[in-house]
């Protein structure tokens, strides 16, 4: 089933250009591709960040984004949850205001706070700031922020790219206890194969600008190598 459906078109000053068309559905849907090749200009298209020249975004049976009918639904109304790459926090906030800034923001299906808080191990956090928080830390604060939100799709920017090794697998482990419990269709930027061959279950390549799915990605030997080559 189709959750997601992208076409636009952006021209940046510097001459690149995002032509990419695709359908993402339930699960997770890696966007591989080398660096500048326009995935997190994707995922700042879908959050609203960004506007194109010329396309469409749509996400269920709501329209986001269609130029030709001048459709374009703010950030706060979108109901994507984003976890960017440098986290984004709130430095003045706690961790528990950062949070509460997320559910402030939520639609009436919003996650509960005590919940996410137990489910991200935050507990011990909710007073302090995210100047004194470790990389994974800020992470965890930064996808409970858009849990309670109340999303109806997540949005992934590399986001163990900034934790050592040790902590990766801790943070990995969390986000797939996330998406499985809520049942959150989500696009997952990385640069990692061994990464996305966890989490995915599609695999989007981009190339210049260009998307183009990679079928089994996540799966056979064959097309592993192909992803290989990607990232």
């Amino acid at each position: 089933m189709t959750r997601l459906d992208f076409s636009c078109r952006l021209r940046w000053s510097d001459g690149f250009q995002l032509d990419a068309t695709f359908a993402a559905g339930d699960g997770v849907t890696a966007l591989v591709g080398p660096s500048g090749s326009g995935k997190t200009t994707v995922l700042h298209l879908i959050a609203g960040l960004l506007q194109p020249d010329e396309g469409r975004i749509a996400l269920d049976d709501r329209t986001l984004t269609h130029t030709a009918r001048r459709v374009f639904v703010p950030p706060h109304r979108r109901r994507v949850g984003m976890v960017f790459q440098d986290y984004l926090l709130f430095p003045h906030l706690s961790v528990r205001e950062n949070l509460r800034y997320g559910q402030r923001r939520r639609a009436p299906q919003g996650r509960e706070f005590d919940h996410v808080v137990e489910l991200l191990e935050l507990g011990e956090l909710l007073g302090r700031r995210p100047g004194s928080l470790s990389g994974g830390e800020k992470q965890r604060t930064a996808l409970g922020r858009a849990l309670l939100s109340g999303p109806d799709l997540l949005l992934l920017d590399e986001p163990v790219s900034a934790v050592d090794d040790r902590l990766k697998d801790r943070i990995l482990g969390l986000f797939e206890r996330v998406i499985r419990e809520y049942q959150l269709p989500t696009l997952f930027v990385s640069h990692n194969p061994q990464d996305v061959q966890r989490l995915a279950d599609r695999v989007i390549a981009f190339e210049a600008g260009k998307a183009k799915s990679l079928p089994d990605a996540t799966t056979s030997p064959t097309s592993h190598s192909k992803l290989e080559s990607g990232l």
